[in-house]
């Protein structure tokens, strides 16, 4: 007897037919029209190709297959988003989930701490970076895989979960139960005053829920330290809500003036989006920096602050995407993201980089993931000028800065894999546990002033030389001695302070912010003609 199979097929056929039927009868799709005719040729296809491929086919797969090959044929931002990666980005662009609060690696079989989430239940208890979950429930957590970790960790808020802590440098176990709570997910994780005493520095890494209150109060903290000149640094930050990017840029622009505006074909698109004289935080000279990394929401901020002469924007030409996305979500837990206009600073210029050529738009994404990327001639690209001063921008390409910076973050072979090894990491747990005094130093101090010792960099060099996956020389890793320092440096900060003590330490030594300093002259100025103007509206 034959097998008999009811294949996926009569599943997509059937609810094809329910869409046909359903878009003929409300007069969506008319009945013998050509996309009517399509509609049914592609159930045919789709029909052929389950009974009659030489291999069995999954006839889900070539539906999602035809979904995504028909949005290629829109532009290179409508995408077609299956249910759990819709789930994973819904959830960070909420700025929060239910759970523990600590982000993890698996290493060497064990759940190691890289970081207890600020405000979380973990970082309430004391648990730090470097610390090992070795017990949830009582049972060993030895080998689980990243998703039966998140599985057994995450839950309803107000649960309690059990876990045995190992520590490194410490004998005893420690035994925790962690009550879940609501875990805050950091669009703007970092803001602190740099070491003069007078600049702010805060880095927004997307633009998620609640970026524009993360941003107002870590303002109001810097204020109150007496900040007197800001860098924002929107570096890597590849946007999201457009909401958010106008609340953002809203903070900087006086009030009635054109922050953003879209056009686009259906009803609502076409938006004039203006500043409010309530968040204006006062007109203090403003850096923005940029990379090529910096798209979308970022460009909308970095766009408003420049063709309003509000502040500089430094750094590299940003990535070009001015296309806004609508988030439809679907019946079976997926979305569509579908462009549905187009948007413009407030000079007129529009922001997205052309993609007639498809192929060289994935490129420029290509060559931005593997760090290829170099600063690109404005030749060619549409002028336009400053709403204030007149000066010369640029559009059709993303936001080209002011002044260009060098941008150079290529590690060499060693730092790649003593990075790649997070030998930095596994060494400042220790030393921070052999070295308790460290502790005890101010966080500013420690940043300013700490030199990891002689004898514990060569302690470390020791060790790596040891270290066969390593694969580098002694002589090798001698020759990587500051960079060593620095990056044990980090790890102890973090160690004992968090992440923002971490990162403290790591612009301490950017050479682009460094050089950042220097253009603050220029955007004071720009900061007192800004002034003025806001006094005589």
């Amino acid at each position: 007897m034959a097998r008999v199979r009811v294949p996926a097929l009569v599943i997509m056929a059937a609810v094809l037919a329910g869409f046909l039927m359903g878009s003929v009868l409300s007069g969506q799709v008319q009945a013998g029209s050509p996309l009517n005719d399509k509609l049914h040729v592609f159930t045919e296809i789709l029909n052929f190709a389950d009974r009659f491929y030489v291999e069995e086919v999954d006839a889900v797969d070539l539906v999602e297959g035809g979904i995504r090959g028909m949005l290629e044929d829109l532009d290179p931002h409508s995408t077609y988003v299956d249910p759990d990666t819709y789930s994973r980005m819904s959830e960070r662009n909420s700025g929060q989930y239910d759970g523990i609060g600590i982000s993890f690696e698996i290493r060497d079989g064990w759940i190691t701490v890289i970081s207890a989430i600020e405000g979380g239940p973990s970082a309430h208890l004391g648990i730090r970076p470097g610390d090992r979950i070795i017990k949830i429930e009582g049972e060993s957590a030895k080998d689980l895989q990243s998703e039966e970790v998140v599985a057994k960790l995450k839950g309803a808020r107000g649960t309690e979960v059990a876990i045995t802590v190992e520590r490194p440098g410490v004998k005893k176990l420690f035994e925790y139960t962690i009550v879940r709570d609501r875990i805050p997910i950091y669009s703007v994780p970092y803001a602190f005053m740099l070491d003069d005493g007078k600049t702010g520095y805060v880095r927004a890494i997307r633009f998620s829920a609640t970026t524009a209150d993360e941003l107002e109060a870590a303002l109001g903290r810097l204020e109150e330290h007496g900040m007197e000149r800001l860098i924002f640094d929107l570096r890597g930050n590849s946007g999201g809500y457009l909401n958010q990017a106008i609340e953002v840029a809203d903070r900087f622009i006086k009030g009635d003036e054109v922050i953003v505006y879209t056009k686009g074909r259906i009803n609502g698109s076409d938006q004039h989006y203006y500043s409010s004289d309530s968040a204006t935080h006062p007109h203090f000279p403003l850096i923005v920096l940029v990379n090529h990394g910096s798209a979308s929401a970022s460009e909308i901020v970095a766009g408003a602050v420049q063709d309003h002469d509000r502040g500089l924007v430094l750094g590299a030409t940003t990535f070009g995407k001015g296309l806004v996305q609508r988030q439809y979500s679907l019946s079976d837990g997926s979305a569509l993201l579908l462009t549905v206009a187009r948007y413009y600073t407030p000079s007129g210029r529009l922001i997205q980089r052309s993609y007639e050529d498809r192929e060289a738009y994935l490129d420029h994404f290509r060559r931005l993931n593997e760090g290829e990327m170099e600063e690109e001639s404005t030749e060619g690209r549409p002028v336009y000028h400053t709403l204030n001063e007149g000066r010369t921008v640029y559009g059709g390409g993303g936001i080209s800065p002011d002044h260009v910076l060098d941008e150079d973050y290529n590690l060499t072979e060693a730092q790649t894999r003593l990075e790649q090894l997070r030998l930095f990491f596994e060494y400042a747990n220790e030393f921070a546990a052999k070295h308790p005094e460290v502790a005890q130093t101010e966080e500013t101090a420690f940043i300013r002033e700490f030199r990891l010792p002689d004898a514990a960099l060569e302690e470390f060099t020791a060790r790596a030389s040891a270290n066969e996956e390593l694969e580098l020389s002694e002589e090798d890793i001698r020759a990587e001695a500051e960079y060593i320092r620095g990056g044990i440096k980090r790890e102890i900060a973090g160690n004992l302070w968090g992440i923002n003590a971490r990162y403290r330490a790591i612009i301490q030594d950017d050479p682009m912010v460094d050089e950042v300093l220097g253009y603050f002259p220029d955007a004071a100025d720009m900061a007192r003609l800004y002034a003025k103007l806001a006094l005589n509206d």
